[in-house]
């Protein structure tokens, strides 16, 4: 099984500290990453930076409108906001950023499935744009990423493996998992939920090892458009 169409425009934005329109299949999320010079008490406490991620749907994202109100708040959304942040610290070395916190901002302009795993690879795009500003900037003193993250759906729809579902394939799996991990293949956070029957464990050992082939391409796609980076051990 392949990816849907993956693509991603970084500099979207080019007033902000980095930016990357992706899409994944008809899925669209503009992600923008957003640099300020504090940090919440506990990670100033520590004496690190903070990465931090909201994620809000446009009320036309989907086939009919929702308020605006429930795209933009509720459980769904804090949930989905943590996972993104949790995806993309892991990439970095939070002691190496400073006393300055980046926030990703992803905003979902068209659902067809997989929006928060498009969230988290476009994210990661806007964050290492943001870090790479700041290293030719000169703010920092050694070069905070630390692993390429990736992320993508796998399930079972009529009884059969699927990479990447669409909104169709997920409203009808009977598995659904959702996947994040480095460029290393270790696990960032494994979502994975059954419906009306629950699955063995070889569909899933099944299951990650095709998301693990899946992110291998979207971390070979990330890669591409960023282009040279600094080495994960570079300092000044």
């Amino acid at each position: 099984m392949a990816l849907r169409s993956l693509l991603f425009r970084k500099s979207y934005l080019p007033h902000a500290e980095g930016s990357c329109l992706v899409s994944m299949g008809k899925t669209q999320v503009l992600c923008v990453a957003t640099v300020e010079n504090e940090v919440p008490p506990h990670a100033k406490e520590k004496g690190t930076g903070w990465v931090h991620s909201e994620y809000a749907m446009l009320p036309r994202a989907g086939e009919k409108r929702s308020p605006r109100s429930r795209v933009t708040s509720g459980g769904r959304v804090q949930e989905i906001s943590r996972l993104v942040g949790r995806s993309l610290r892991a990439a970095v070395n939070l002691a190496d950023l400073g006393e300055r916190t980046i926030t990703i901002d992803c905003d979902v302009i068209r659902a067809d499935g997989g929006t928060r795993t498009a969230s988290i690879n476009g994210g990661f795009v806007a964050l290492t744009e943001a870090l790479l500003r700041l290293w030719k900037q000169g703010d920092l003193s050694r070069w905070p990423l630390r692993s390429f993250v990736g992320a993508v759906s796998v399930g079972l729809y009529r009884g059969k493996p699927v990479l990447d579902m669409c909104y169709e394939e997920d409203k009808e799996a009977q598995a659904d998992v959702n996947v994040v991990m480095t460029q290393e293949g270790e696990f960032v956070e494994i979502q994975g939920t059954a419906e009306e029957r629950p699955f063995p464990k070889s569909d899933l050992e099944r299951l990650l090892a095709m998301a693990r082939g899946g992110i291998r391409t979207i971390n070979l796609a990330q890669k591409k458009v960023l282009g040279r980076l600094p080495d994960f051990s570079a300092s000044r």
